[in-house]
């Protein structure tokens, strides 16, 4: 179902935007998914925006914080889902990850959270819910449709997952690779894992957005700002998709899927 009341361990359940320019990064997405934007007291003299649809939050976004490395670009983190984030950090540490932001409570009883790296390197949020689950609406347009981690050593990345998180995981064929994995939570896949496709790139979480059609959020992105990465291209059994960059340096990917 689009609408999520809450996510089981190892679902991917939120993602943000850590951006250069704040300002920028609002009226970009704005325009292209239709998003409204709610302010919030992060602490610090920062405001966190919660990103709208259908009177469901679906994102979030926020100015970089000040005490971020210089050149640090701007990035979408992805969350998965915890029972507790305290032992899942204490399985995280044990599983070969490092922790880059310790577990703490978000204001106003939304929930708690932590950051790590996983053995790779690839950075991941982990979120357990307060009065926020996590993303209200997925799978339709301007929502999150999948996540995925590309990395230069996708066994030894999914064997954290699975420490961390209880997940599973399954080798298949997706389009033109003969072997995609896929994290498995309950039966269900729930993210992706495969091989970063360009060499020399750092292992990362890509955030994947439902569009009704991609040529067009191609064109819209484009028209404010933002870069074509990858053009459009089709993915046989899994639906058409482009990789695209904000005005503000941040990747990710627009899709349509078969059943959308």
């Amino acid at each position: 179902m689009p609408q999520v009341e809450r996510y089981m361990q190892g679902t991917p359940c939120w993602v943000d935007l850590s951006s250069t320019d704040i300002e920028i990064s609002k009226q970009f997405y704005s325009l292209l998914f239709g998003w409204e934007l709610d302010s919030m007291d992060a602490g610090q003299g920062m405001t966190y925006y919660m990103a709208k649809l259908k009177g469901r939050y679906v994102a979030g976004m926020m100015q970089q914080m000040p005490d971020v490395p210089e050149g640090m670009p701007s990035y979408w983190a992805n969350y998965l889902a915890v029972d507790s984030v305290d032992q899942a950090a204490e399985r995280a540490v044990a599983a070969g990850g490092a922790i880059v932001v310790l577990p703490d409570a978000v204001p106003n009883g939304s929930g708690r959270m932590f950051f790590a790296t996983d053995p790779t390197g690839a950075q991941i949020g982990f979120w357990e819910a307060g009065s926020h689950p996590g993303s209200g609406l997925v799978n339709e347009p301007g929502t999150m449709i999948w996540n995925e981690l590309q990395t230069d050593d996708v066994p030894k990345a999914v064997s954290f997952y699975e420490a961390v998180t209880g997940c599973t995981s399954n080798i298949r064929p997706a389009g033109d690779l003969q072997e995609y994995t896929e994290l498995v939570v309950d039966g269900r896949a729930v993210a992706g894992a495969m091989k970063l496709p360009i060499e020399g790139l750092s292992p990362f979480w890509m955030t994947y957005f439902n569009v009704d059609q991609v040529e067009r959020a191609v064109e819209q992105a484009v028209e404010s700002g933002g870069h074509v990465i990858s053009p459009a291209f089709d993915v046989p059994g899994i639906g058409r998709m482009a990789v695209l960059m904000d005005p503000a340096g941040a990747a990710f990917s627009v899709m349509t899927g078969l059943s959308a």
